[in-house]
Parts: C-alpha cells; sequence; structure tokens
C-alpha cells in the first residue's frame, strides 16, 4: 500500500460528500455525510454543546480512503454507552478525564460501520490514530461506540478494550404480514399485543406512516413539540436544534418514516425512524396527549408493519427497554472499544468490562428465554 496519512478535520463540510460516503458511509444514514453536516449545520453538535466535531479521514497516495467520524467531548452525555463511573474514579485519583475522543455518531445508540473503509489496514490506522492522537493531545482516551462485531474484534486486537452492551431488535424471518409474525408468538402473548393494538387504534383517530415528500414541514413542527416534551422530560433539555429537523426535511426526507397519530386532524403523538438498506432504524417519539398503548403502536408495532411491507431485515428500537421484548423484540449484543492513556486505569477497566460482558452474556441468555416466541420457534 502506498504511503498513508491520517488527518484531522474541524468540520464534516472541509470534506466533499463523495469523498466521504465513497468510502462506504453512504449507505448507513447515520454515518452518511448529509446526516453528520445536519447536525453540524444546525448547531446540535459543535461549538457550546460538548461535541466539537474532530473528523478522521486517511488517504493513500492522496485518496481519500477511510474516514471515523470522530469529537472531542467535554462530557459523556448523548453517547448511550456510560462512561461516567470511570470519569468520576479518573478524576478522584487525580487526573482529569475530559476532553476525550468519541468516534460515534452523536445522540445515535444505533450499530453501523465506525472505521469506515473498504480496506481493513485503513481501519486499523485509523484506530491508530485515534490512540495516537488522544496521546499526543493529552486526552484522556478514545472511544468508539455502537461498532461493528469485526471492527470491535480489529479494536481488541491493537489494543483497545471491547465492551459488550444490550438492545433489543426485531428480526423479520420472512414474514408475510403482522399475523405471520404473530403466529411464532405463545398463545397468550399472540392475544396481548392484538387487545393492545385494538386498544390502541381506538384512541379516537387515525394513524398515518409518512415518508418522502408525503412528510410536509407542518408535520415537523408537531413533531418537534413531542421531541421537546420527551427530551425535557429524559435527558433535561433535547440534544437536536429546531434547526436539525429543518435539515433532515432538506436533505433526508426520503431517509425518514414519520409515524404520525392525529386526532381532529391535529397530530397527538408521532414517532420517527430512519431507514437504513436493511433495517429501520427507531429514534424519537414523543406526544401532547396520553392514550393507553399508543406509544407501543408507533415506536414497535407499525415499524414492524412497515419493515415487513418493505420486506427489511429487522428493527431496531433504540438503547434500553426490557419492555420491548414482550413485543417481539429480541436481546441483541452491540459493542464498543475503550482505549485510556493511563496504563494502571486502563488495566482497571480491563478487567471491569471482562466481568461485566460476562454479565451481559447471562441476562442476554436468561431474557431470550423470557421471550414472547413459542418454544422451538427461533429466538435470535
Amino acid at each position: 500500500m502506498s504511503e498513508m496519512t491520517v488527518s484531522v478535520l474541524p468540520a464534516i463540510s472541509a470534506i466533499p460528500a463523495a469523498d466521504w460516503d465513497g468510502c462506504g458511509a453512504g449507505g448507513n444514514p447515520f454515518t452518511s455525510h448529509r446526516f453528520l453536516a445536519a447536525l453540524e449545520r444546525s448547531g446540535s453538535v459543535g461549538e457550546g454543546t460538548g461535541w466539537h466535531p474532530s473528523h478522521l479521514v486517511a488517504r493513500v497516495g492522496g485518496r481519500v480512503a477511510g474516514v471515523a467520524p470522530c469529537y472531542l467531548k467535554t462530557h459523556s452525555q448523548g453517547e448511550y454507552i456510560f462512561d461516567h463511573a470511570w470519569a468520576q474514579a479518573y478524576e478522584r485519583a487525580g487526573g482529569r478525564y475530559y476532553p476525550k475522543l468519541q468516534c460515534a455518531v452523536p445522540f445515535t445508540p444505533v450499530t453501523g460501520p465506525r472505521l469506515i473503509a473498504p480496506d481493513r489496514p485503513v481501519q486499523a490506522a485509523l484506530l491508530q490514530a485515534m490512540a495516537q492522537l488522544a496521546r499526543q493531545s493529552g486526552l484522556s482516551g478514545a472511544h468508539v461506540t455502537f461498532c461493528t462485531q469485526a471492527e470491535a474484534e480489529l479494536g481488541e486486537a491493537a489494543g483497545f478494550l471491547p465492551r459488550a452492551s444490550e438492545q433489543f431488535h426485531w428480526l423479520n424471518q420472512g414474514y408475510g404480514t403482522f399475523d405471520d409474525f404473530l403466529a411464532q408468538l405463545s398463545s397468550r402473548k399472540r392475544k396481548a399485543i392484538r387487545k393492545e393494538r385494538e386498544r390502541a387504534q381506538a384512541f379516537g383517530g387515525t394513524i398515518r406512516s409518512l415518508t418522502g415528500d408525503e412528510i410536509r414541514p407542518a408535520h415537523w413542527d408537531a413533531f418537534w413539540t413531542f421531541y421537546q416534551d420527551t427530551g425535557g422530560r429524559k435527558w433535561g433539555r433535547p440534544y437536536l436544534t429546531r434547526a436539525f429537523f429543518e435539515r433532515l426535511h432538506e436533505t433526508m426526507r426520503d431517509d425518514c418514516l414519520l409515524v404520525l397519530a392525529e386526532r381532529d386532524g391535529r397530530p397527538v403523538a408521532g414517532a420517527l425512524n430512519l431507514i437504513g438498506p436493511d433495517a429501520l432504524y427507531g429514534r424519537y417519539w414523543g406526544c401532547t396527549e396520553d392514550h393507553p398503548f399508543l406509544h407501543f403502536e408507533l415506536c414497535y408495532h407499525r415499524a414492524i408493519d412497515w419493515a415487513i411491507a418493505n420486506g427489511l431485515a429487522r428493527v431496531e428500537a433504540g438503547a434500553q427497554g426490557e419492555h420491548k421484548l414482550a413485543r417481539g423484540y429480541l436481546p441483541t449484543q452491540t459493542h464498543s472499544l475503550h482505549w485510556v492513556r493511563d496504563e494502571g486505569f486502563h488495566r482497571a477497566i480491563g478487567d471491569y468490562l471482562d466481568r461485566e460482558r460476562q454479565a451481559v452474556g447471562q441476562e442476554m441468555a436468561l431474557l431470550a428465554e423470557l421471550g414472547p416466541f413459542r418454544r422451538g420457534e427461533i429466538s435470535g
């Protein structure tokens, strides 16, 4: 391979979209140039947010050969792989945990490529550059969150510490209809979901699934209200700005599925999904009226309906939430990587992650046994 260089970009706008997406980022909506640009141009990341773009670009012979979405972080918010206890311990020991280098998609607990390159040596070089940047800049470490399993294996071989976490995903086993999926569940779970859907759909209005040009600017006005309410209750303040949804409409509405519940011609609840090549990704939900089971209908059941109708392999319903299990979403392992500059602290975290990984594996096995599928049917 020709001489390789890795540089740091202070903004995604510093690289043409064709160069970034051409490395393989364009297929995943969250690592695409258009999504990362929407975050930056809307002010959702950047100055004053604690997410400072520091994207890595590897070039071979002057040609862009690989990229990695990276940020200097001055806190641990919006990551969904929690290291707050590490930060507290690090600082009690006299160190400075922030800033740190985070290779991630902000506010997005979705697995996808982080070392975005078709060649393994380029991926390895991006990992090495992260550790080198952290070391030379006096950062506490470098972290790669929600990476692929192959990237996790590569990172472990390079000296990064692997971390296992858990989400709940729905898997499409070639179902033709929602009833085909229900037929694989135990009788009790099947009846419960049917009753739940009936009650949700009786809220007194209609439910629509919109994408592309079906989504109008007024729909984003309603969804912004939903997002503010949910974000304010969960995080204290929403991560995304109103301008982000405007950018999403301008550049990514074909990547969006907006499920809206409307009553008397007015949206009263909504769920936002992003559409990938083989998966539907549930991201945000909110409402202005409370109706029994409407959350489950919009976020989980309608997502399954849409995935079946459009031949998608799975639905990823976001972080956490064991309530998803009863609705056919099964425990699935997710991966991250961690490198800490202080060798003693690095070893201590490694010991902790070994124990945590065992606990996660045991919990996933137990939850799979408690899943809604009939015994003998596939469960993962």
